[in-house]
């Protein structure tokens, strides 16, 4: 089970264990692939798109697809880099981003990808859509204007063996998460804060934290996303 395989990424090759998916075997070798859904430790989604790569030429998610023996994989290249933009900018278009009044910015995932990609105006029209804001659980605010539909939270918010977040409607236009505000009223402090972290935006937000650091201080205020694997 932990038989090592050799890989190629970008044409560097890499080693890593037989099993592990292309994103986490990308990380391991200190080789950043973009995502807005993978979150280590909880079973990918592959949602976001974003960490699309390219392996004999089929695109694949990386978050998703184990690393094989002798595997060639291209991620750094324009086709794939120019999709991630435009999936970033629908991203933005598709709810309501206001960054510079939104609690998470300089730790919001979304907003350092669009300054990754040099997101200036999107191509596409803004849809300005009506979605719902829910305050009345006990510690948890949660905005979906701000949801970018990545399922970490559905994943990974749990209480007693119960999902907090889930999500509701058919699809299309009206699929959206819901909270469920009896079971997160029941989230300890500690637990409504490890929400707010899992969400890549600010969607999730603890009540009474979410201007805990100031600007400048923040996350990505400091170094862009990405930089704490390239720049070792």
């Amino acid at each position: 089970m932990n038989e090592k395989i050799k890989i190629h990424i970008d044409g560097k090759e890499c080693w890593t264990t037989n099993g592990t998916s292309i994103i986490d075997a990308a990380k391991e070798n200190g080789i950043f692939i973009p995502s807005l859904c993978h979150v280590d430790g909880i079973k990918p989604a592959g949602s976001c798109r974003i960490c699309n790569v390219q392996v004999n030429g089929r695109n694949m998610t990386a978050c998703s697809t184990p690393a094989v023996d002798g595997m060639h994989i291209e991620s750094n290249i324009p086709e794939l880099e120019e999709m991630r933009k435009a999936i970033i900018e629908i991203m933005f278009v598709a709810g309501n981003h206001f960054c510079p009044a939104c609690e998470k910015s300089g730790n919001c995932e979304l907003q350092a990808l669009g300054y990754r990609y040099q997101m200036m105006v999107p191509r596409f029209p803004y849809e300005f859509p009506e979605k719902g804001v829910n305050a009345d659980s006990k510690y948890i605010y949660h905005d979906r204007n701000r949801c970018i539909m990545c399922k970490r939270c559905v994943r990974g918010v749990m209480k007693d063996g119960k999902h907090v977040f889930a999500f509701n409607s058919r699809g299309g236009e009206n699929l959206h998460i819901e909270l469920d505000t009896e079971l997160a009223s029941q989230l300890t402090e500690a637990e409504a804060l490890a929400a707010m972290d899992i969400c890549p935006v600010g969607a999730i937000l603890k009540k009474e934290r979410g201007y805990y650091q100031p600007i400048g201080e923040r996350k990505y205020d400091k170094e862009p996303i990405g930089s704490e694997i390239e720049n070792k």
